[in-house]
């Protein structure tokens, strides 16, 4: 075997050694961590957590001698924190998005200047498969980045999306000086039923998107947006959207499985937005454990 193909499947740190300068700098380094995940491109991955084995070799910058001080080093804790950060910020379908942000989120540690990063699938097949990636914190993208302002959440139920007014709800509500972002529920036609729950979940978030989409061709000043960076960019763009759901709920942990109840994707969205506040058009519940100030529109 060739020295080139054995370092292609050696450990990371062994690359790391290969890719030094003659005077290598010091390296921190996690093996075989294992995490459970949620993760996949195909539908039989969707819904079925999986093993995913992690291993990180992080070249550390010169800098003084930290001596006995926990506060000054790059913690092991950080590495675990920064994957376990990134399996909880949203479903993801490929291995190489999930190592590209683990790298970015280590190397936005000040005392980080290249990450070596495998990152292996053990539950999808007799091997293992998996992605590595070298970053190095020239090229990284930080993470410090102004955030996106906060905006209103508007729910509106069939009744006021269908109302001869809503021309002027809608200018009352885009009159403001914080981004909008409009929320509606299924449409009242009736959807196909299906015999199981994820199915049906499926159905419901597809017929939430047609009202979307119907709702939005009544006013030219809206568009429909479907993921974070669309809603992000609208936001600091202060363009007015409606809400399509469906891959935001079925990539985000801990999104509300009753896609049938738009009052509660609205709370619920509108606390991962961390909304100045949920004014509710029309005749709807408010749940018990909306996080944010709801008001009556």
């Amino acid at each position: 075997m060739s020295d080139e193909i054995r370092l292609a499947f050696d450990h990371p740190e062994e690359r790391a050694k290969a890719m030094a300068p003659a005077d290598p700098a010091d390296r921190l380094s996690l093996r075989d961590h294992i995490a459970l995940a949620d993760i996949g491109a195909f539908q039989q991955e969707r819904g079925q957590e999986q093993r995913l084995r992690f291993n990180v070799v992080v070249e550390l910058r010169a800098q003084e001698a930290a001596g006995d001080d926990v506060d000054r080093i790059l913690s092991y804790d950080r590495l675990t924190e920064a994957i376990a950060a990134e399996l909880a910020a949203e479903r993801l379908n490929l291995l190489e998005t999930l190592a590209e942000r683990i790298a970015d989120r280590i190397l936005a540690e000040p005392q980080a200047a290249r990450v070596f990063l495998r990152i292996e699938k053990l539950d999808r097949g007799p091997g293992a498969l998996g992605v590595e990636i070298v970053r190095s914190g020239a090229a990284a993208v930080t993470l410090a980045g102004k955030a996106p302002p906060r905006p209103v959440l508007a729910y509106l139920d069939n009744t006021a999306t269908a109302a001869p007014d809503l021309p002027a709800r809608l200018d009352a509500l885009i009159a403001g000086s914080v981004p909008l972002v409009l929320v509606v529920g299924l449409p009242g036609s009736s959807r196909p039923v299906a015999g199981n729950a994820v199915s049906q979940r499926r159905i419901d978030l597809l017929a939430i998107e047609q009202n979307a989409w119907a709702l939005a061709a009544r006013d030219a000043r809206l568009t429909v947006v479907g993921t974070r960076t669309e809603l992000d960019w609208a936001m600091r763009q202060g363009n007015p959207v409606v809400w399509a759901p469906s891959k935001i709920v079925l990539d985000t942990p801990g999104a509300p499985q009753d896609s049938a109840e738009g009052i509660v994707m609205a709370c619920w969205l509108a606390g991962e937005l961390s909304a100045e506040k949920l004014v509710v058009h029309g005749d709807v519940a408010i749940p018990a454990a909306c996080r944010v100030s709801v008001t009556r529109g």
